[in-house]
């Protein structure tokens, strides 16, 4: 079962069963939907408060066993942790979190963080270059993720690979793993979300550092898009999954992996599995 791990809801009606018919045609059972931008983001939402951006959400989600609600949430607002308790209270299955203006160490990020773990979801981080149109990618840079490490149990993905920090990214990635190998009973688990980020020339040497570097991988990569789930563009997922495959088989990744990528990982890192 292939699962798009990346779709992010825009401003349009909610609508289900289009969104899951273009995923059919991308040849995806589902995905996981990132709710609609808190306030900090900004935007044409940033006014829609965040009891209205989560019923729209669960909307989207409505009847699809396979698609994932995922809460975007600003985890240095003042009233975050009461955010995350009402997501918590509609059944969402992880929280979406953008580091745009505060770095992930922010000791009220590190609260709210605290709180999301001890609920045993999941958080998606934005990590890498952000196109925001303003000065805010250093929030985001892997390196800064290593703040995480006091948070007990947490369970978290840096998307897009962190490109163009590609090689941080991996490097994290190691250290965390090593650490929760020496402290099991508070260990967090690390996932590398491939969403693109990566233009299609730098793709072949992101997967192949990443599926090569020596780390135990296998069963922490999962596949995103990036789409839109107004206007799913299925061509457009389609072609990526195509061109992952390829490089993925170039370099001897077994089938077995590739599909835990396309599907598998991903509803473990929500929780479904294992």
């Amino acid at each position: 079962m292939n699962l798009d791990g990346h779709i992010h809801i825009g401003t349009g009606h909610p609508d289900a069963v289009d969104l899951s018919q273009r995923l059919a045609r991308a040849e995806m059972a589902g995905g996981l939907l990132l709710s609609q931008a808190p306030a900090s983001f900004g935007g044409t939402i940033e006014t829609t408060p965040p009891d209205e951006r989560l019923e729209n959400l669960l909307a989207w989600c409505s009847g699809e066993q396979h698609l994932y609600p995922f809460y975007w949430i600003d985890p240095v607002e003042i009233d975050a942790l009461n955010q995350v308790e009402l997501a918590l209270s509609h059944g969402v299955m992880g929280f979406k979190v953008i580091c745009d203006h505060f770095y992930p160490g922010h000791v009220a990020a590190l609260e709210t963080f605290r709180a999301i773990a001890e609920a045993g979801k999941p958080i998606l981080f934005h990590s890498g270059i952000l196109w925001d149109g303003k000065a805010s990618s250093h929030f985001s840079r892997p390196v800064n993720f290593e703040a995480l490490l006091g948070v007990d149990g947490l369970r978290f993905a840096l998307a897009h690979i962190s490109w163009p920090w590609i090689d941080e990214c991996l490097a994290v990635y190691g250290k965390l793993a090593s650490a929760g190998r020496d402290n099991p009973g508070a260990a967090i688990e690390m996932f590398i979300d491939t969403t693109p980020g990566t233009p299609p020339i730098y793709r072949q040497e992101a997967l192949t550092k990443l599926f090569t570097v020596g780390y135990d991988v296998a069963r922490n990569v999962f596949f995103g898009s990036d789409n839109m789930a107004e206007g799913y563009r299925s061509g457009y997922t389609q072609e990526w999954v195509d061109r992952d495959r390829d490089i993925l088989t170039q370099i001897g990744v077994e089938a077995k992996t590739q599909d835990a990528v396309f599907g598998g990982n991903l509803r473990r890192f929500v929780g479904i599995e294992g």
